[in-house]
């Protein structure tokens, strides 16, 4: 028989806190990539990784965060540990290859749909990992219409997200990009959660191996989460990250003005030590004709 699906199990709790971590890390890594482009003296490889984590940490969380809200009403829930961490490590490796593609060679039309192609196709294979690791008393199954459309939506944020790191320097516009970001995150999972059909087995057939959601998503959200809230201290005690491009120029060119002048008359040192013995010295006076 068709399972009773519920991807609201706890309200407007679960998709409110997956969408505020998915902005939460994107927000993270968009700033920290801008980082890379603030400043030539910066490591930037270290920048980049950093933006690329917070991303992947963040839609990584965003996804099981809203995964506690699903159920099946006719069947018990478990989870596969190692699907789960794998899933993790996929949303950080592609979104990792996007970040440097455009941290490294730039932000073209070429490197951009190349990376958002890439780092796109990386976020849905999470999403579908995850749907992976799920063990129920019965078959999932997926509409195909939904699952392209979020495989679109998926690659369309991405592309979005990476032009926007590369594009927006300012702390404000950084901070409306991540909302947006996390719409449309939140919303390619929603997409393909709507996908989802379950044909429910007989009460005795199936397999509950795996973990429950409460015993295993939650202890393994506590490093996600973690990770994210350390990488906005890195960002929160960076003046670079936080003041932003324009911030900074403007910032810079009040301390260059407050600094001591030189005088345009004199070209270096040597001529400010001749200009003041000229006075004292008598020797300079001899080519003006002697002394009356």
């Amino acid at each position: 028989m068709e399972g009773t699906i519920d991807g609201f199990r706890y309200g407007a709790v679960t998709p409110v806190a997956a969408y505020l971590m998915a902005c939460l890390g994107g927000a993270l890594g968009l700033r920290c990539i801008v980082r890379t482009l603030l400043s030539n003296q910066s490591w930037k490889a270290g920048w980049l990784a950093l933006g690329a984590a917070s991303i992947g940490c963040g839609i990584w969380t965003m996804h099981f965060i809203a995964m506690i809200g699903f159920q099946v009403v006719e069947t018990r829930i478990r989870y596969n540990a190692g699907l789960t961490v794998l899933s993790l490590v996929v949303a950080i490796v592609v979104v990792g290859i996007g970040v440097f593609i455009v941290g490294y060679r730039g932000a073209s039309t070429l490197n951009l749909s190349f990376a958002g192609v890439i780092t796109g196709l990386g976020v849905a294979a999470m999403h579908y990992l995850g749907m992976a690791a799920l063990h129920l008393n019965g078959t999932i199954r997926y509409g195909a219409t939904a699952v392209a459309l979020s495989v679109v939506i998926a690659i369309v944020a991405a592309t979005a997200a990476l032009w926007a790191a590369v594009t927006i320097r300012g702390f404000m516009t950084s901070l409306g990009a991540s909302l947006i970001m996390g719409v449309a995150v939140t919303g390619m999972h929603y997409t393909g959660m709507s996908a989802v059909s379950v044909h429910v087995h007989g009460r005795t057939g199936g397999s509950w191996a795996g973990d429950s959601p409460t015993s295993l998503l939650l202890p393994m959200l506590l490093g996600p989460v973690i990770f994210l809230l350390l990488a906005g201290v890195v960002v929160m005690f960076d003046p670079l990250l936080v003041l932003g491009d324009g911030d900074w120029n403007r910032s810079s060119a009040s301390t260059e003005s407050t600094a001591p002048q030189s005088d345009p008359l004199f070209e270096n040192q040597e001529d400010r030590v001749v200009h003041a013995r000229a006075p004292q010295d008598p020797q300079w006076a001899a080519p003006h004709g002697p002394h009356r």
